[in-house]
């Protein structure tokens, strides 16, 4: 179960509130990624459930540089949580990071801040996490091969992930650039790169996009029988993932609001009946079925919520309470 936060405070004014600042490197060790699975698993269960509030995030566009999304969630027993997101691509010719993010707790009794923590670390394994959490329920139990597409920040999070919910007895990576693919894989003992993406798709049970490609970067034919497809790629007006095979697969999102247009939901799912798709957590639930039989082609498309963020966040601060980490600044 998602656990409560307490929120006594024994600060009575504003002057004399402390806010625990944590680094990324104190969220990178706070975070278990077999806890975070699981508290993302009764997360998607809460919101299913309506018992997160999740609004849509608004976006402000900074021309011919990026944009910044502010993604703010709430649940009752946790902290009121907000996340600003700066999404700019030019990042990457910098050696910078192309997600940038912070991650803001507040008291929900008096709206005191509570924490600021450094959230790009976060953005990247619960976006991950999520991915991974949907090829544990949805992937066939005797799923051996899995095949990640991409190679920047989201393909590193899946191959640490992807370990801990099946045992694959062979994990590839495939970019764009073959020698991408090879330092990630060098990074990651057991990892192969692989050079013919087609060639490796035929031949996984398991697909992971992770890409920034604005189109397609798999042939809805190559999949056999019985694979499990997740995308966690965000590139408008496009997208890595083939729209046809939205209707020839199982598709599953993290809410409906993924059928609604950019930015709240995604461009590839985009004039398609939201009924098509099923929550995770409706899923989790037992509400509505997941895979049914071994041919069965699921697909997990994401777009990233705030209830992600949230939970992700909790477990890091309390962590670092529990270990004496990061320090208090006086507002």
């Amino acid at each position: 179960m998602i656990s409560a936060t307490p929120t006594t405070r024994s600060a009575q004014t504003k002057d004399d509130t402390a806010v625990l600042i944590l680094s990324d490197g104190e969220v990178k060790t706070c975070i278990d990624l077999r806890r975070l699975l699981d508290a993302l698993a009764e997360g998607f269960k809460a919101l299913s459930r309506g018992e997160i509030v999740n609004p849509a995030r608004p976006q402000l566009d900074i021309p011919q540089a990026g944009y910044s999304l502010a993604m703010p969630a709430w649940m009752a027993g946790m902290h009121l949580t907000v996340k600003i997101v700066n999404v700019f691509e030019g990042n990457i010719a910098r050696a910078i990071p192309s997600h940038l993010a912070t991650i803001h707790l507040f008291d929900p009794q008096t709206g005191m801040p509570v924490c600021v923590m450094d959230g790009t670390y976060i953005t990247a394994v619960r976006t991950s996490g999520s991915a991974v959490l949907s090829v544990r329920e949805l992937a066939r139990r005797d799923a051996r091969v899995a095949t990640v597409v991409g190679a920047g920040v989201q393909a590193r999070q899946h191959l640490h992930l992807l370990p801990l919910v099946r045992d694959f007895a062979e994990i590839r990576v495939a970019s764009k650039e073959f020698a991408d693919a090879q330092a990630l894989a060098a990074l990651h003992p057991g990892v192969v790169a692989v050079s013919d993406l087609e060639a490796a798709v035929r031949s996984s049970d398991v697909v992971c996009l992770a890409t920034h490609s604005y189109q397609p970067v798999i042939a809805t034919e190559w999949l056999r029988p019985g694979t499990h497809v997740s995308s966690v790629g965000v590139a408008p007006p496009g997208g890595e993932l083939p729209v046809e095979l939205v209707g020839r697969a199982s598709l599953f999102v993290e809410t409906r609001d993924a059928f609604a247009p950019t930015p709240v939901g995604s461009c590839e799912l985009d004039g398609i009946d939201p009924q098509t798709g099923t929550e995770l957590g409706e899923m989790l639930l037992g509400l509505r079925p997941g895979r049914t039989s071994a041919d069965q082609i699921t697909v997990y498309k994401a777009m990233g919520v705030a209830m992600e963020d949230l939970v992700a966040a909790d477990l890091a601060y309390r962590e670092a309470v529990r270990r004496g980490l990061g320090r208090a600044v006086a507002l």
